[in-house]
């Protein structure tokens, strides 16, 4: 590191005890005293240099010793050592580490070149250009400004030192100088010099005090840096002083190859702020910085009690960026007063509010809200923001389900947030309903019915379907439904089949070529890749039937037992879109057209009369 020699002179100057001495073999007229610090000096070579000096001096009488008071010169005793040893052109050398507070000093005692050619404040100004040359140089002359405030200040060093550095950050990758090593065999080794990475300063910045620090991020902004590369130094240096995971995270690695400042974040208020100002440091663009560490960020107010506007930054910026998180972030222990619920859920659901709303207003979803009746959503669709964040919210309220304190209110409210297009199925939602009520078994009739209306049955997968049919936890009007949507879609897929054949049948005869019907292979539906052959369909079909014969022998059973039909739908809270009617009579149509199945697709031998065909249709729920 470059430096400056002053002086020509051998060093006359000793200490005794906390008192420098001057032994040039003349008596000591005048004594400066600095904090606990005395300098035994003579006029002549002060009053030459100092006009502040020379005014003190002036104030005495010439056989009088004066005695001068300098408590508040930048750098105090060990500066003025320098300058004393300036004044008396004893050898002296300029370094980064020692230049500001000179440059302060001589400021203070106004070392002008009316005092002299080549005053201290020339020669120290000089030296500062020449600092400002080199990286390392700017940064050490940066971290001794705080021992020169406000002079350094009011002289703009420090603005001088922070916009060099983050010139040099912006536009100016640094070549490691070579490194020389000795062998075994006494041979120097100078290994090449190698280009660093865009992080090769982040070290450096991290030494810095918050302030400074902060000045800093503001200057590389304003010179046009990369929001992502200002949001990773910024996680750099929160990572180095703010317990993210919980425990203390002071930096105290002690002294650096470049420089030997430490900062040391010990209180929960010196934590707090660091980790407000952190917050307001970081980009507003989305997506810069990552949701995992914003999340973390969160927690970490909420263990320091911070302000009210930075945790809503932090869920603002969470919520633009919603759909990049993962369950195991969103665990957050609750914090609040009332403790209700075992994870913040509200704060959950805030951070949702903020991704639906800015969804909304960018419309970023294209999936079709649209349904058609009967058809299965979600053999093929896109992945968009929306469905992720729909299906994470599923798997959270699948994950906060057993908490017994979590009030039904707060579980439907998270719930309805995600519109019901985002999910294409809603397998994710019915197993969150099914582990609430698992949870939560003391819920009325009523309850149950309202928690399963944010639920479509439709969207069901044939999996799901199977198990909510057999779910005795669901209210019985769900399990009708299920039961319902399931013969529909078989009743399309049959439909879908019976064209197919009749084509392929048609065709086959055309060629000359004759398959039975009963040996094809066709697809169970146009977007499917499945392949079942006719008697695989007829197995389903049969299966259907007994499911419903089943289905009916338990509706009559309930009815015998406690009344009318009427009171049955009555108590089930069904209101029928068709007039009263007997089960046998009422067929189901599939997309308009009434489908009969056919023979051979249901079964070889006797039909028994009081089977329940797939004609006899499930009441409109």
């Amino acid at each position: 590191m470059a430096c400056m020699k002053l002086g020509s002179k051998a060093d006359v100057f000793h200490l005794d005890g906390h008192t420098w001495i001057c032994s040039t073999g003349l008596s000591s007229d005048v004594c400066i005293e600095v904090g606990e610090t005395s300098f035994h000096l003579h006029k002549f070579p002060l009053l030459s240099r100092s006009r502040l000096l020379e005014k003190l001096i002036r104030e005495f009488s010439e056989n009088e010793k004066c005695v001068l008071q300098l408590q508040t010169i930048p750098g105090g005793a060990k500066t003025f050592l320098r300058i004393a040893k300036f004044c008396y052109d004893v050898k002296l050398e300029l370094t980064a580490t020692n230049v500001v507070s000179l440059r302060c000093a001589s400021e203070y005692l106004e070392m002008n070149e009316d005092y002299g050619e080549g005053n201290l404040i020339k020669q120290a100004e000089s030296f500062l250009n020449e600092v400002f040359g080199s990286w390392v140089g700017t940064f050490k002359a940066l971290e001794t400004c705080e021992d020169a405030l406000p002079l350094a200040e009011e002289l703009h060093i420090v603005s001088r030192c922070i916009d060099r550095l983050a010139t040099k950050a912006c536009t100016e990758p640094i070549l490691m100088s070579p490194v020389s090593t000795v062998l075994w065999n006494g041979i120097h080794s100078t290994s090449k010099p190698h280009t660093p990475t865009e992080d090769w300063w982040y070290e450096d910045v991290a030494f810095l005090k918050l302030p400074l620090f902060k000045r800093f991020i503001l200057a590389v902004a304003t010179k046009g840096m990369k929001p992502e590369r200002i949001s990773e130094v910024v996680m750099f240096y929160a990572k180095r002083y703010l317990p993210l995971n919980g425990r203390q995270s002071s930096f105290q690695n002690g002294n650096n190859s470049t420089h030997g400042s430490t900062l040391h974040v010990t209180s929960d208020a010196d934590q707090r702020t660091l980790l407000e100002e952190i917050v307001l440091l970081l980009p507003n663009q989305k997506g810069v910085t990552p949701t995992k560490f914003l999340l973390r960020l969160l927690r970490t107010s909420m263990i320091l009690q911070a302000s009210p506007s930075c945790r809503e930054n932090l869920e603002r910026k969470i919520g633009a960026q919603f759909d990049r998180a993962v369950l195991e972030d969103l665990l957050i222990p609750n914090m609040g007063y009332s403790m209700e619920t075992l994870y913040d859920i509200d704060c959950v659901q805030r951070i949702v509010d903020h991704f639906v709303l800015m969804d909304h207003d960018q419309n970023d979803s294209t999936l079709n809200p649209l349904v058609p009746e009967g058809q299965l959503v979600g053999d093929s669709h896109s992945f968009t923001p929306m469905t992720m964040v729909a299906n994470l919210v599923d798997s959270y309220l699948a994950e906060v389900a057993p908490d017994v304190n979590l009030k039904l209110p707060k579980f439907l409210s998270l719930a309805a947030v995600i519109p019901e297009y985002a999910r294409a199925l809603d397998d994710g939602i019915y197993r969150a309903i099914d582990i609430y009520l698992k949870a939560h078994p003391w819920l009325t009739d009523s309850e149950r019915e309202q928690l399963c209306r944010i639920m479509n049955c439709q969207k069901l997968s044939l999996e799901a379907s199977t198990h909510a049919a057999q779910n005795e936890r669901l209210p019985l009007r769900v399990i009708v439904q299920v039961l319902f949507f399931e013969q529909l879609r078989l009743r399309t897929s049959v439909a879908g089949w019976l064209f197919v054949s009749d084509n392929l049948e048609n065709s086959q005869n055309h060629s000359g070529n004759l398959i039975p019907r009963n040996d094809c292979m066709i697809p169970i539906s146009s977007g499917g890749d499945q392949i079942v052959t006719v008697n695989d369909m007829s197995g389903r079909v049969s299966e259907l039937e007994k499911e419903c014969l089943n289905m009916k022998q338990e509706i009559e059973k309930l009815v015998k037992t406690k009344g009318s039909w009427d009171n049955f739908f009555n108590r089930f809270a069904v209101k029928l879109k068709v007039k009263p009617f007997d089960l046998k009579s009422v067929k189901m149509p599939c997309n308009g057209l009434e489908v009969k199945t056919p023979r051979k697709a249901v079964s070889n031998g006797n039909q028994n009369p009081d089977t329940c065909k797939l004609d006899d249709r499930i009441p409109d729920l």
